[in-house]
């Protein structure tokens, strides 16, 4: 935050203070908003671990933070069993014995955020264990 404010143009000794005057009314605090930003997007948006994190990068928050955050949030959630439930809503209907459509299923976990392993498994590619 305090770079932030640099970047913006506020002084070092002002950008410092305003940090420091949110942390002491607890408003600013990036352990507890990595933690709920992972757990809402995973529960509510259905978004897997790769798009949390990049999410999270892309706020600023350190690695050890987003690693951290992640783990316990997919500790929670299981990333299998919303993928299935995300391509029976989106895929209503729709036989995923067809390519096409089991290319865009493919495509659509992938955008949001799931692993390889996991959407091959779940669409039932072969994958190089198998071979």
């Amino acid at each position: 935050m305090r770079q932030y404010l640099r970047q913006r143009g506020y002084l070092p000794a002002a950008a410092d203070q305003a940090v420091d005057k949110l942390r002491s009314f607890h408003y600013l605090n990036d352990e507890a908003f990595a933690r709920s930003w992972a757990l809402a997007r995973a529960q509510e948006r259905g978004y897997g671990r790769r798009r949390i994190d990049q999410e999270l990068r892309s706020k600023g928050l350190d690695h050890v933070l987003i690693s951290a955050a992640l783990n316990e949030t997919f500790d929670q959630v299981d990333e299998a069993a919303r993928a299935k439930v995300l391509l029976e809503k989106r895929f209503k209907g729709e036989s995923l014995k067809d390519p096409n459509t089991l290319r865009r299923a493919a495509a659509y976990l992938q955008r949001r955020g799931y692993e390889s392993k996991t959407i091959f498994t779940l669409l039932r590619y072969p994958t190089e264990e198998d071979f």
